[in-house]
């Protein structure tokens, strides 16, 4: 398992719920979770080793929000 981090512009509940269904769909990701009180709305996520950053930037990209590795 590693752990992902990221800032976005995912920034209220209903840019959470937006997501809510690519996350919980994919089988490599084990728990997310989006801090909108943060100022990076830090997207964390828990996966399994086969998913990579640029599968997350990708989807997220997909719902038309911004995404960028937190953790170079």
């Amino acid at each position: 398992m590693k752990v992902l981090i990221f800032q976005t512009n995912i920034d209220s509940n209903q840019n959470i719920e937006a997501v809510q269904p690519l996350f919980n769909s994919n089988s490599h990701i084990i728990d997310w979770s989006v801090d909108t009180e943060d100022i990076d709305n830090v997207l964390r996520i828990e996966a399994t080793d086969y998913l990579q950053e640029t599968d997350v930037i990708n989807l997220i990209g997909t719902q038309g929000f911004y995404c960028d590795d937190l953790v170079g």
